[in-house]
């Protein structure tokens, strides 16, 4: 959800105390602490000119601070005088609510008129084309990319053009292709249903890069659930549902030759505000929850509806990678899975990991 800064000049100011009472010209009322603003102070004395970043330690300054005057400036902004001499000055716009990126959730109707897709030359070349792939995976939580050269360790430099790859115990990038006596499902052929890679690992990857090298089999398609419109199904039809997802944890492990990860964490980790900001749903890594049977009982009630959500091909988008296709999503948000596969033939796709802010920050510089 997006929330609008207010955007108007300062009408007027008041000291009240130790509370600054605003009112905007549209006539909105605010209140904002004297401390706070103080230590939100924005000149260049207070404030790195490049980074914004704090030239003094708060708690030196805050324990001692007094406003002395405060008024409208003729400009819109509010000044602030304090008892040692200094003075800030905030326009209007300082006091408009910080706007978060809007997301749009969705179900498997997103695939009806095909699915929007980037092409790697215009991308590795074009600052806006980058801009608007990224964006797309911003909003959406996934975005696909086509036409990326078909070259082992290739994904590494499609990860480049907006942050860095995160190594794991699994290498910087790694095949997810049959094998032999493989010892994580995705290297068979069997199907996947929708999970979150790496449950089991402090902190989970946020961003995960699909790549696909050869594709010559029956099925192996891609399957991709947003997991937070399944929560939020979920919320509207069994609330007391979700808060059990949110409040019990359940261990997640992993262990081979050369790893051996848990972390216990909630299906459905929400903020403070209760909106989700990542899914924790893995099948094959999960334990099973322990202590009060009644508890337990609701526990796999409330995972099952979860599931149940998760799986309904109402909430899938299912399509095909060819040789060429990259997939970027993210990982806390957005589940993925694949269909079974005949054994005979050529599949093999490359994995890597990266991480959100990464994403977010490269897009933020490419807006700017």
């Amino acid at each position: 959800m997006t929330v609008a800064a207010h955007g108007t000049a300062v009408r007027s100011a008041r000291l009240d105390d130790d509370v600054v009472r605003i009112e905007l010209a549209d006539g909105t009322p605010l209140a904002r602490h004297v401390l706070a603003l103080r230590d939100g102070c924005p000149c260049l004395e207070c404030r790195h000119p490049v980074s914004g970043q704090r030239l003094f330690e708060s708690a030196r300054v805050l324990r001692r601070v007094r406003a002395a005057e405060v008024c409208a400036e003729a400009d819109g902004s509010l000044a602030v005088e304090w008892d040692d001499g200094h003075r800030s000055v905030f326009p209007a716009s300082s006091f408009g609510e910080e706007p978060s990126r809007a997301i749009r959730l969705w179900d498997s109707s997103l695939a009806d008129d095909g699915l929007t897709a980037y092409r790697w030359a215009n991308i590795a070349q074009s600052g806006e084309a980058r801009r608007a792939w990224l964006e797309h995976a911003a909003v959406l939580g996934f975005s696909l990319l086509r036409g990326v050269p078909v070259e082992p360790g290739y994904l590494e430099r499609v990860a480049a053009l907006f942050g860095a790859v995160r190594e794991t115990n699994y290498g910087r990038v790694f095949d997810v292709s049959v094998t032999v006596g493989a010892a994580n499902l995705a290297d068979t052929a069997l199907p996947l249903s929708p999970h979150t890679d790496n449950p089991y690992r402090e902190p989970a990857p946020t961003l995960q890069l699909l790549h696909c090298l050869a594709s010559e089999v029956d099925g192996g398609e891609t399957l991709l659930v947003d997991g937070y419109a399944a929560v939020e199904r979920l919320r509207r039809t069994a609330p007391e549902k979700l808060a059990t997802l949110a409040r019990e944890p359940i261990r997640y492990a992993y262990r081979d030759d050369h790893a051996d990860l848990s972390a216990r964490v909630p299906v459905v980790s929400l903020d403070a505000a209760g909106a989700v900001v990542a899914l924790y749903l893995n099948n094959r890594s999960k334990g099973i929850p322990d202590g009060d049977p009644e508890r337990v009982a609701s526990w796999y009630d409330a995972y099952l509806s979860l599931v149940a959500l998760v799986e309904s091909p109402e909430q899938q988008v299912v399509f095909r990678l060819e040789p060429g296709d990259v997939v970027l999503f993210d990982n806390l948000r957005v589940l993925h899975g694949r269909t079974g596969f005949a054994s005979t033939g050529s599949r093999r796709l490359q994995g890597c990991y990266a991480d959100r802010d990464g994403l977010l920050s490269t897009l933020a510089l490419l807006e700017r």
